[in-house]
């Protein structure tokens, strides 16, 4: 079956070169029978698009002409790309045989699956579940994302727990598979985050459509994570505040905002002083204060996106979406595993 019009695997790239010379032969190899393998360069300057017009000519390249980040990058990209299909493939990521057949057989059969990802493994510890997405994703009440296999910084390892497919809320921005309709029917990823909560934005606006998220584990692939801005990086820290608060005020319906907001305030403040006086690292306690201030000056010019998401939410609340403070389960109750949280107490 010639599926060449189907699946588009698109990698963005960014001052990548060694990423792409380490992991981009597995994508190749494993891929090119059904599915077209693109590069999307977000102005690299590493000779990255040179390296691969050399070494990797059966792979499509796209030349953007600055960084515009990791949401609006592919955005920018996937409007250039026709494809039935789209797989969001970080240039990290080691792929394995046959690794896509799974995902395209499940997202044929079920015309209601908006988006899958497969098992999420380590790369340097193959036996370990890997941060950024682990066997799928979910919020909790006040908008902490947490995985199964995987709850702040604790990482399960994989002994098959959960090796059986399960509806998520949001699946890895690593290696997401995702049906080009749905993907622009909701606008794409939101290209004013730049990079950290895009996908889980993209995926929570799906699901409030009746779309359905799918963990797959059947397939499985391997990441190195933290390429592009490593953990403890003050921007890193940065971004995830300012954009995971932008993400709930779109999101949330009115009447849990207020209360979610405000329990958020106390919260991210507390965070803030455990980085200044446990940690004694000033330069991360700036980074939370700044992406708050970043959020309050910019949230209104999300308001449009909140009444859109509002007149087309057809599902309220979403069921992966957890009523429980995911910090109380953690550090109260000492629940660092998903298979261990319990809805209530």
């Amino acid at each position: 079956m010639n599926t060449d019009r189907r699946i588009a695997v698109v990698i963005l790239n960014w001052n990548g070169k060694a990423m792409l010379k380490s992991y981009l032969s597995t994508v190749v190899e494993y891929s090119q029978d059904e599915a077209v393998v693109w590069v999307a360069d977000n102005a690299s300057t590493d000779g990255s698009l040179e390296m691969l017009a050399e070494e990797y000519p059966m792979v499509r390249t796209l030349r953007l002409d600055c960084n515009y980040g990791f949401a609006e990058g592919y955005n920018r990209a996937l409007a250039k790309i026709d494809a039935e299909y789209y797989v969001l493939l970080n240039s990290d990521v080691e792929v394995t045989h046959h690794w896509l057949t799974p995902l395209l057989e499940l997202m044929d059969a079920h015309a209601d699956v908006a988006a899958c990802q497969p098992k999420l493994l380590s790369e340097s510890d193959k036996d370990s579940f890997e941060y950024a997405g682990a066997c799928g994703g979910f919020l909790d009440r006040y908008g902490y994302p947490f995985c199964r296999g995987r709850i702040f910084n604790t990482v399960e390892w994989d002994n098959g727990q959960y090796d059986y497919p399960a509806d998520v809320l949001w699946a890895t921005g690593a290696c997401l598979f995702i049906r080009s309709s749905d993907y622009w029917k909701v606008g794409g990823l939101d290209g004013r985050f730049f990079a950290h909560c895009e996908e889980i934005d993209l995926c929570w606006r799906l699901r409030q459509c009746g779309r359905r998220i799918i963990c797959y584990p059947e397939s499985k692939v391997y990441h190195v994570g933290g390429g592009t801005l490593p953990k403890g990086n003050p921007m890193k820290t940065f971004l995830n505040f300012r954009n995971n608060l932008t993400m709930l005020y779109k999101n949330l319906p009115d009447n849990e905002l207020r209360g979610v907001m405000r329990m958020r305030f106390f919260l991210d403040w507390l965070a803030a002083f455990e980085m200044l006086l446990l940690q004694r690292n000033f330069g991360e306690f700036k980074a939370v204060l700044r992406g708050r201030r970043a959020f309050r000056r910019w949230r209104h010019d999300f308001d449009n996106d909140r009444r859109k998401i509002a007149a087309t939410r057809t599902v309220n609340p979403v069921p992966e979406r957890s009523m429980f403070c995911i910090l109380w389960q953690y550090y109260v109750k000492g629940r660092k595993k998903y298979s261990l949280l319990k809805p209530k107490g």
